[in-house]
């Protein structure tokens, strides 16, 4: 196999400027890193990662733990991950901590041990020993799609007060570590008052798992779009599907089973449609004709589904994208301030809502349905 010095000897550089180039220890001209770049590709030369790692003390590896890889929009977020990594020249190691607080220290740790660079966690709905964790052992990491309240920082101090890699940087009210997600609160209040707008006076909520933060903003999403719309608040029109299809198919019935059960719904997670629509099969209703639907979440045949699903798209390959990114810059600048970024999502509107099919779809058309939802009793 080729060797380094056959590289360097090819572009007529030495051996130190190949290992430049390679580890981007130090700048190396345009036309010189051109040459041994072309020399690597002609002679067919393979770095030895191992080698580079013990200079470096970098794997270029990264560690990605997201609970239900299975699901569309954590599977779209891995591929948006994998594509900026690959592209940083980075390698990427998966772990499924099954939303399992037990399971998520145990591959975090797993992960750490491979000697990953950094990691992106989507944490789950209790993390104190997966935070103690990652601060006692300074592990960079980005929190993506759902986030950490600030005030979690104490279980994993050391004795010094070290931790997170953070350090001065970090200060009072300052989450501990760098956190990308989709904005919920507001797309959700979007739901409820297109709902609203069309005449329903009786809206319920399937929300997801109790203690993510993904749920609590929903929930008060869909809260601030019921009072946005003048609608009084029915707790009992709030339910848990614990983000699965399941238990979401357990809750919708509950609703289904109230007095005066809700005439719209709003499923809070892809999964939880999906057992939301199982729910009302079985129940032998017909959507949106004897009750609307919207939900938070858009995946590939929710446009294929009778009638279309009305959804909030988050920009999942982009959240993937954009932790891989803020992770490499906390990897180059250890020391800079933490940040929460937050990112837009998209209201697709489509007709499980009960609105007509329009060519070209203006976004809220709720004038064009709210005829025909009053004629059927749904508001007065």
């Amino acid at each position: 196999m080729p060797t380094m010095a056959d590289v360097a000897r090819s572009a007529g550089v030495s051996v130190a400027t190949v290992s430049h180039v390679l580890n981007g220890t130090r700048p190396v001209l345009p036309h010189t890193r051109q040459a041994v770049l072309d020399a690597i590709d002609a002679l067919g030369y393979t770095p030895n990662t191992l080698a580079r790692s013990l200079v470096t003390s970098r794997t270029r590896s990264i560690g990605l733990a997201v609970s239900a890889i299975s699901n569309p929009y954590f599977t779209e977020i891995l591929q948006g991950v994998e594509a900026a990594a690959l592209e940083a020249g980075y390698s990427l190691l998966i772990a499924d901590p099954h939303d399992d607080p037990g399971h998520e220290r145990k591959v975090v740790q797993l992960l750490h041990e491979r000697r990953v660079d950094g990691m992106i966690v989507a944490p789950s709905a209790h993390p104190h020993d997966l935070v103690g964790y990652l601060r006692r052992h300074a592990v960079p990491t980005v929190f993506l799609d759902r986030v950490i309240d600030a005030g979690m920082t104490d279980g994993g101090a050391t004795s010094d007060g070290a931790g997170g890699g953070v350090g001065a940087a970090h200060g009072e009210g300052t989450p501990w570590y760098d956190q990308i997600c989709a904005e919920s609160t507001e797309p959700t209040a979007r739901l409820v008052t297109h709902l609203a707008g069309l005449g329903h006076l009786r809206i319920g909520l399937v929300a997801g798992l109790p203690g993510l933060s993904t749920t609590s903003e929903r929930v008060a999403g869909y809260r601030d779009g019921l009072t946005a719309a003048g609608l009084a608040h029915d707790e009992r029109l709030l339910v848990s599907g614990n983000s699965e299809s399941a238990g979401a198919e357990q809750a919708t019935a509950a609703l289904l089973a109230l007095p005066d059960p809700p005439t719209a719904l709003v499923t809070a997670n892809n999964a939880m449609t999906i057992g939301a629509l199982r729910a009302l099969r079985r129940q032998g209703l017909s959507v949106p004709d004897d009750i609307a639907l919207c939900c938070f979440d858009d995946f590939a045949w929710a446009d294929l589904f009778s009638p279309r699903l009305t959804a909030i798209a988050q920009p999942s390959r982009e959240l993937g994208a954009h932790a891989v990114q803020v992770l490499l810059h906390r990897l180059n600048e250890p020391h800079r301030p933490t940040r929460t970024v937050r990112l837009p999502c998209a209201f697709v509107h489509r007709t499980s809502c009960g609105c007509l099919e329009e060519p070209g779809g203006s976004e809220d058309p709720a004038h064009t349905a709210s005829t025909t939802l009053s004629e059927k009793g749904i508001a007065s």
